[in-house]
Parts: C-alpha cells; structure tokens; sequence
C-alpha cells in the first residue's frame, strides 16, 4: 500500500492477528468489554481494506480501524509501539486512513478521545482533528 524507507503500510493478513492483538495490549486498547479477537473478526467481515497495519523489518509496529457508514468516518484502534512513537508511523496511518475514506466518499472523520488522554489529544490536534464539542454516548447490546 504505502511505503517508505522505515516501515510500510498495508492491509492486515490473518497471520498478523496474534501481533496486532499483543500491539493493542502494548498501547492499552484493550479493554474488558472488548474482545480484540471478535473486534478483528467483525472488521475482517464487513470491510477488510479497512483495517491496516504497519511494518518495519517484517514486525508489526502499529495499526489503524477505518469504518465508514455511508455518512461519517470513523477510526478506531490507531496503535503504534510505545518504544516507536513520535517517529511518523501514527501520521502515516493516519494519513492512509484518510486517503480511504476520501476515496469512499466520506466529508468528515470522527474519532473518539478519552478526556483525559492528553497526549494522543495533542497528536490528533497536530493533526488538524478538533473538539466537536459533542458527548459521545454508547449502549453496549
């Protein structure tokens, strides 16, 4: 898909599961409710082009969930190994992330923050993301 001399990003391949599950566990994205084996399982279903991955020298080092429901974009699992951030991988996804959606239509992204995470606010701010200052609300079925 993308790539430059550090790392490459393309879609995710079965055989990348168990690394992704462990990068997701690295980045603590995994939470009680979610179980990241189903989440990959209904991503894979619906839209597998949607679910990328990054690599350098054959090692999985981030990921990225892009969803699109005809009206609005979202991302969902952007990871990149702690021991890797701040070199240009999150950017990349993000990028390719966006170069999808706008290929599939989408007007606008939405993504979800947890207040109180600072630092990834900052990220998506460098980014151009801003507060829509809206309340994300959820019902878990």
């Amino acid at each position: 898909m993308k790539k430059n001399n550090k790392f490459k990003i393309r879609v995710f391949e079965e055989n990348d599961r168990k690394d992704l599950v462990e990068l997701w566990r690295d980045c603590d994205l995994v939470v009680p409710w979610n179980d990241p084996d189903k989440d990959i399982d209904m991503k894979i279903t619906y839209h597998p082009q949607g679910l990328l991955v990054a690599e350098t020298n054959n090692t999985l080092v981030g990921s990225v969930m892009v969803g699109y429901e005809g009206h609005r974009g979202w991302i969902n699992y952007l990871a990149v190994s702690p021991s890797l951030q701040r070199k240009g991988i999150g950017k990349a996804l993000m990028q390719a992330a966006e170069e999808l959606l706008k290929s599939m239509g989408c007007p606008k992204i939405n993504l979800q923050v947890r207040n109180t995470n600072k630092n990834v606010i900052a990220f998506y701010s460098h980014l151009g993301y801003k507060d829509d200052d809206v309340i994300g609300m959820g019902k878990r079925l």
